[in-house]
């Protein structure tokens, strides 16, 4: 039976991930930066990953085959305003590149036949002049959040060629769940089409309605990151869909599919940062990985959509 490590284990991918690995036959043992929740169907531990000695004492005594590095430190626009820029990168840096390479160290030192899996994200990019970004694309990231992902994939290519361990990263795109919180945009849509189910007077207030992602199916995205574990030698990997679409059409299709019509329930409020960014969008062309692995995400974006909006729909009438 495979042993699997997963850090950040309470976030929307580590629930999904560790559900998929224990569908699988694995061990699955997590860890949380707070107390882990109850309700999780596998043993969680709360350790600090930026000691390293409770780091190397985690994977003593875990002995994992493959470790899924998920921490992340997402900050919002309100983070952006209360926050100095110093402090932005002290905690990006601090989960993605300092705790990251306490796990690397341990496994090269002690664990070498150990693998571990990135995940980084498409910020790394910052503003690409090509309409789809691949792993060659230049990688110059413009926010603490993209500069420090980058350079926890550099940590990672750089303890696979001189420390010869298996660490591969995958350069996530968005990708939703009906895991996501409420300061996400999907989940703000689909809880407010809840909110005018019963009430119809009720109004959803988002930013940029022309703004365009490459939005992917989260359960999907968590299978890519199994496959690029087994794949026989490390590497980057984009995990995209290669599709734009723009926050009206997430919009139309969500109301879709409870069959009203978003323009007479949705008004754009140009001040609201939460989808804004400069730039074009970031669309990922994941053919590296369809190539490697035969991955293929499994549902659609209007698919996706109704999926998002039937499980808040249903949640709410519980």
């Amino acid at each position: 039976m495979k042993r699997a490590l997963i850090v950040g284990a309470s976030g929307q991918d580590g629930r999904l991930l560790g559900e998929l690995l224990l569908s699988k036959g694995y061990l699955v043992h997590g860890l949380t930066r707070i107390a882990p929740s109850a309700d999780l169907p596998w043993e969680c531990s709360q350790i600090n990953i930026l000691d390293s000695t409770d780091v190397d004492a985690c994977l003593g005594k875990t002995r994992p085959d493959e470790i899924y590095y998920l921490a992340a430190f997402h900050h919002s626009a309100q983070d952006k305003i209360s926050m100095s820029v110093r402090d932005l990168f002290q905690r990006s840096f601090d989960v993605h590149v300092y705790g990251l390479t306490n796990f690397l160290e341990t496994i090269k030192t002690k664990f070498p036949m150990t693998r571990l899996f990135y995940a980084s994200s498409s910020h790394v990019f910052g503003l690409p002049s090509q309409e789809k970004q691949t792993e060659s694309t230049p990688v110059i990231p413009i926010s603490p959040y993209g500069i420090s992902k980058a350079a926890g994939m550099a940590c990672c290519r750089h303890y696979r060629e001189h420390g010869s361990i298996h660490a591969s990263a995958g350069i996530l795109y968005n990708h939703e769940s009906n895991l996501r919180n409420v300061e996400f945009l999907s989940r703000k849509i689909t809880d407010g089409i809840g909110k005018i189910m019963h009430n119809r007077d009720h109004k959803i207030i988002l930013g940029d309605l022309n703004a365009r992602v490459d939005w992917g199916y989260a359960p999907d995205y968590v299978e890519a990151m199994l496959q690029i574990v087994q794949m026989p030698y490390a590497d980057d990997y984009i995990i995209a869909t290669g599709e734009s679409h723009s926050v009206e059409e997430f919009v139309e299709k969500a109301f879709e599919c409870v069959g009203l019509d978003w323009r007479n329930h949705v008004e754009e409020d140009s001040q609201i940062l939460w989808n804004k960014r400069l730039g074009g969008p970031l669309v990922g062309d994941s053919t590296k990985l369809r190539q490697s692995t035969g991955w293929m995400p499994t549902v659609t974006f209007a698919e996706m959509v109704c999926k998002l909006v039937n499980y808040h729909l249903a949640e709410m009438l519980k």
